[in-house]
């Protein structure tokens, strides 16, 4: 007895110690493991040992390349480069001397024009990494091409930026995010920009500005002719822009959708102005050649490929960084003394220009109203999802794996669904147009098993249940049954609403006819004649009737209210309508329409 509470002493205050515990996540993955589960493990540890697995594309230059090799430096993972070129990938990893970190690296290819290779590649990596969970994914790759006077079109039809930079990497994370979910520590990252902010100098005071307007573009499919996501006139630069204030938002959506349960870390990133980065290689040779300049002298936002490369991998390695729905940047450092080593701490920054400022100067950034405009992120979801024929999880909340409440649950949900259907037999409900939602047969089912069940439970348990009850829980208070303002209403259908409606309209202006006639609602006597439909003898003929129809239409449209003198007015019966005239002499007095 002794030994099992300490036992359970010492399991509470694992969990009380815990600072990552977040409900029951911590126990998501708790079970007893099979053979299979055994023999997996096995082999992980076989071919990855201890090390996380690092998914990066874009790996073969700048931003990547340098984010990559501090990965590997670390010797904690082992970095996939889902790259365009796997040759260039090679030569790069010959020319950095990745060989020093052998069997941590692996190049697969990966053309991000293309959804049916983003699809291939992450098949790939399923077979080649087998049982065990990707830690990271770093969602660098992209192009900028602000010269094009046309767009460039994907193999899939779509913009060559918007796809590149953000719908297949939307795919990417659509089809890796479920198994990331098993790893201690997921985190996915997107690389943003200060262009898709328009809440600074650089994305807000220089043309063209990220706008997604009403997503029109998107909307309408985002296919060739359809270059642009608000669905205007291409400008290559725009769609650069807007490309990284997609990635933003994803960032954000992803969060509030997922992090909760997936326990992904969900988080975008400005790593600074990579003035010398290959990302301006189609910009003309007078841009690249003085716009380091112009950023490293003049601006101070001069940032370095090295720096900015440990800055990206910074967020996927700190455990500071473990903070989801956060938009990470970098506070530079002073100007004086930026060639010196930093202090000497692990992954520490050593600024060039106007960025620096090291390890510690990481801070949440805040976002423009674009970014976190949550109408416009939920749109660019849905038809990001259309576009792509993405599939995410669906959502499944985390519960104890306490047995007591899987066999309370088991016996709840047979009650919970009859207890539904009678409550929707009572009051179907309507759908979104307003018709009232009939039962299934399924439920039509349940409530006659209920009936025949209930009936007997009723008069046996359920009487011995009812008078405990009275005993023990007491009458409803009154106070609980008073307070209504109105009383509840009959239920019509559709058809019966829809005519009281009308009547209720009609009857109104009949009143206000009937209690203040002017001179202009009572014809003379004249004008009585005029407007009065001709008479009709007792012998009509089908033309006859004809005229009636129209006449008497244009007698109801009207609103007229004709009085009937005497009861012994002869009626015809004309399809529904009846006319009621009267006669003085051979001649028409007055007559009567009624329904």
């Amino acid at each position: 007895m002794k030994t099992s509470s300490t036992i359970t002493s010492i399991f509470l205050l694992l969990i009380a110690g815990s600072e990552t515990v977040d409900g029951f996540t911590f126990m998501k993955n708790w079970k007893v493991p099979s053979l299979n589960e055994m023999r997996a493990d096995k082999q992980i540890q076989e071919k990855f040992g201890d090390k996380k697995l690092a998914v990066i594309t874009g790996s073969s230059s700048g931003l990547g390349r340098k984010a990559a090799a501090a990965l590997l430096r670390t010797g904690e993972y082992h970095v996939i480069g889902a790259v365009r070129d796997v040759d260039k990938m090679q030569a790069v990893y010959e020319i950095d001397g990745w060989a020093e970190y052998p069997g941590t690296f692996t190049p697969m290819e990966l053309e991000l024009n293309s959804f049916d290779s983003v699809h291939k590649f992450c098949d790939e990596l399923d077979k080649f990494k087998g049982a065990k969970p990707v830690d990271r994914l770093l969602c660098n790759a992209g192009v900028y091409q602000p010269s094009l006077p046309y767009p460039k079109w994907s193999m899939d039809g779509h913009e060559q930026t918007m796809q590149i930079n953000f719908l297949s990497h939307f795919l990417m994370i659509s089809r890796l995010m479920e198994d990331m979910s098993r790893a201690s520590d997921p985190r996915i990252i997107t690389v943003g920009s200060v262009t898709g902010n328009d809440n600074t100098v650089g994305g807000g005071g220089v043309y063209p500005i990220a706008d997604l307007k009403n997503l029109d573009g998107f909307d309408a499919g985002f296919r060739n002719p359809i270059a642009m996501a608000d669905g205007y006139g291409f400008i290559g630069a725009k769609a650069y822009k807007d490309s990284k204030l997609c990635l933003m938002m994803l960032a954000n959506v992803l969060h509030a959708k997922y992090n909760k349960q997936t326990g992904i870390a969900f988080s975008s990133i400005y790593p600074g102005c990579i003035a010398e980065s290959p990302l301006f290689r189609e910009k003309r040779g007078w841009f690249r050649k003085y716009f380091p300049v112009f950023m490293k002298y003049i601006t101070g936002g001069f940032v370095g490929e090295e720096e900015a490369g440990q800055r990206l991998f910074q967020v996927a390695h700190d455990p500071r960084c473990t903070k989801s729905g956060v938009y990470w940047s970098w506070n530079g450092g002073p100007r004086e003394g930026r060639g010196m080593e930093a202090l000497e701490k692990g992954g520490q920054i050593s600024g060039g220009g106007g960025a620096g400022g090291g390890w510690d100067s990481i801070y949440e950034n805040d976002q423009s109203a674009k970014v976190q405009d949550a109408e416009i992120s939920v749109k660019l979801f849905k038809t990001a999802t259309a576009i792509t024929g993405a599939k995410w999880p669906k959502p499944n909340t985390i519960v104890s794996p306490c047995p007591t409440l899987k066999v309370i649950g088991a016996i709840s949900t047979g009650m919970t669904a009859r207890e539904e259907a009678k409550r929707m037999k009572e009051r179907p409900g309507f759908d979104e147009f307003g018709n009232v939602i009939r039962p299934t047969k399924r439920q039509k089912v349940v409530l006659v098993a209920d009936k025949v069940a209930g009936g007997v439970l009723r008069n046996t348990v359920g009487r011995v249940g009812r008078f405990v009850g009275r005993r023990v829980l007491g009458r409803i208070p009154e106070t609980a049954l008073e307070g209504s303002y109105q009383e509840t209403k009959e239920e019509k259908d559709e058809k019966e609403a829809a005519e009281a409606e009308q009547q209720d309209a009609v009857a109104p202006e009949i009143g206000a006819e009937e209690s203040s006639p002017s001179p202009e609602t009572v014809p003379s006597e004249e004008k009585k004649e005029e407007e009065t439909p001709q008479v009709f003898s007792s012998d009509v003929t089908n033309d006859d009737i004809s005229a009636v129809e129209t006449e008497i239409s244009e007698v109801v449209l009207k609103k007229e209210k004709l009085e009937v003198n005497g009861d012994s007015a002869p009626k015809i019966q004309v399809e529904g309508l009846v006319v009621t005239t009267e006669r003085v002499n051979g001649e028409r007095v007055n007559e009567t329409v009624s329904v």
